[in-house]
């Protein structure tokens, strides 16, 4: 806490940072109730360390399982396969690939529905719901008996498994300041690399020796020991996972109102999840380019995780037996997300994001280059390490970037979270059918359009100029009126410089500047502050948004 009363949080992770001056005040209600501005700089500090510890025992640790569990009901159709699904199922032609890519059908029409509902909800009995009845739907599998039934069941789970995701996004970005919510998304998304690896050691166990028991295939049980599994994990979600800070039982009223002021000092407005409805956050988040910029360097990232649906039958290409090429998987993918883990967390604790999707989308090339170029063995299994660990961390940092992008409103964070995701896996309904499995050995196909894919990397090099563009209109400069010096204008000047004019961080503070004018008695130029704030909100989140509202009201009390 600083001597004019604002918070040290720790910085957004976007460059320029090192010398920006400490963010603006906390929710002034919260402020006259609980005195949070006058608490000293030592309080701050260890009332957020306390809150932090308390948000990532009881968040990280459930998400995590979650979405390995997620990630393994999406994925074990593949680990099947090597159990006698296809000829038990009478699947022939590309019928397998099909049953792959449906499932996505299913989860991008639930994308932007679900994240809307989910703001309106209590997200830790939404997310509990949704994840029993993917467990129930992945169970179901092992009672079916033809294409047609397959092919049901995995569209259903689609469907089920939709709100998953961009719903535990959204949540995140409900918890934790920018700064912070880089990292845990990375350990978040480590879930997925530690399904694979868990999904490789329970199917090995499973279709070796469990095969025909009690007259049931192995691939069978397979299904119904991994969706009951689910379905348990499910019911301790909703005891564990939060909702939103205002709301959360296991915080007490303080705790509370200490979360929310903390998010609010750190983008300059109180997240409210009904401050617009759902059709003027659609049309918020659908006017925002950087929407379609980063769907589309999502699209291309993705792409490059297809093989992840059918990495056992790359693997089986080895030559080994189904349960030596199932353990086989599971070093593979422990080095991923220990390699995911680490390129996040560097990118998070340097404030670079681009040259770190660079070489992680370098690797991946490398990987499939050397996957169609031989048939060694040794450089094969090699090359097989390279290709999750250069798919996966690009595609978190990216899923970081957006939410740190787009904090507010909650209402159209929600819905832009929702499209990015809906790019995102848009690209696994034709990357479904990159691997068929005539073109085995060496997946000539998928490797040579995954290779092609390095055109993102110069995407991710030439993205960040782009979120300039928008400062024209507001036609801002970094002298500003009235010509504001001492502190408050090198914060102007530094919000400017780190998130350029039309970001909502530096409208508030031209705003703050205003309310410094005021109370110094220069009317005319707290004027001319409120007036610029107002003329850049109305552009940055329209005229009905309640920070332009408020903008309204000030000029109002001049």
């Amino acid at each position: 806490m600083t001597a004019t009363g604002r918070l040290e949080l720790e910085k957004p992770e976007d460059e320029n940072l090192e010398n920006l001056p400490v963010r603006i005040i906390g929710d002034p209600e919260l402020n006259e109730r609980f005195g949070f501005n006058e608490r000293s700089e030592e309080w701050h500090r260890k009332s957020r360390q306390k809150l932090l510890r308390k948000l990532d025992l009881h968040i990280l640790p459930i998400i995590v399982m979650m979405y390995l569990l997620n990630y393994l009901d999406r994925s074990n159709l593949s680990q099947a396969r090597l159990g006698g699904l296809e000829t038990d199922l009478g699947l022939h032609g590309n019928q397998f690939n099909i049953a792959t890519s449906i499932l996505f059908i299913g989860y991008l029409l639930m994308q932007i529905p679900s994240n809307v509902l989910l703001v309106r909800t209590r997200p830790s009995l939404y997310l509990g719901i949704c994840m029993a009845l993917w467990g129930v739907v992945s169970g179901l599998q092992a009672a079916t008996s033809r294409f047609s039934g397959i092919l049901a069941c995995r569209f259903f789970l689609g469907f089920v498994e939709a709100p998953f995701f961009p719903g535990i996004m959204m949540l995140l970005s409900s918890w934790y300041t920018r700064a912070e919510l880089a990292h845990r998304f990375a350990f978040f998304y480590g879930g997925s690399q530690l399904g694979n690896m868990f999904g490789g050691l329970v199917a090995a166990g499973v279709l070796g020796n469990m095969n025909h028991a009690c007259g049931i295939a192995g691939w069978r049980w397979l299904f119904i020991i991994e969706g009951s599994v689910t379905v348990i994990i499910s019911l301790l979600s909703t005891i564990i996972l939060p909702d939103f800070p205002n709301s959360t039982k296991w915080l007490n009223e303080e705790e509370q109102a200490y979360a929310v002021w903390c998010l609010s000092a750190d983008i300059g407005e109180v997240d409210d999840n009904y401050s617009m409805d759902v059709k003027e956050a659609a049309i918020l988040a659908l006017k925002d380019y950087k929407v379609y910029l980063f769907g589309l360097m999502l699209h291309s990232n993705t792409l490059t995780q297809t093989f992840t649906y059918f990495f056992p039958t790359i693997v089986k290409t080895l030559g080994y037996s189904n349960t030596i090429t199932l353990l086989l998987t599971v070093p593979v993918w422990f080095v991923a997300f220990i390699f995911g883990f680490t390129i996040s967390y560097h990118a998070s604790r340097t404030n670079e994001r681009t040259f770190h999707i660079i070489g992680a989308m370098a690797v991946a090339l490398a990987g499939n280059i050397l996957v169609i170029s031989t048939t060694n063995n040794g450089v094969r299994f090699f090359a097989m390490f390279l290709m999750p660990i250069g798919a996966f961390p690009g595609v978190q940092i990216i899923l970081a970037w957006v939410a740190n992008s787009m904090p507010r409103p909650a209402a159209k964070r929600s819905v832009a979270l929702a499209l990015c995701n809906v790019f995102s896996n848009s690209s696994n309904i034709y990357g479904a059918y990159l691997y068929p499995s005539s073109e085995g050995p060496r997946y000539i196909k998928g490797g040579i359009v995954i290779s092609f894919l390095g055109s993102s990397r110069l995407l991710g090099r030439t993205f960040r100029p782009s979120f300039s563009g928008k400062s024209s209109q507001l036609g801002l400069s970094l002298q500003g009126p009235g010509n504001a010096g001492g502190g408050r204008g090198d914060a102007l000047r530094g919000y400017e410089k780190a998130f350029k004019p039309e970001h909502t961080s530096t409208l508030d503070t031209v705003n703050n500047l205003g309310n410094l004018y005021k109370y110094q008695g220069k009317l005319a130029e707290a004027e001319e502050m409120y007036q610029w704030a107002l003329r850049g909100k109305e552009i940055a989140l329209g005229p009905e948004h309640t920070s332009t509202l408020n903008a309204i009201n000030n000029l109002g009390f001049r």
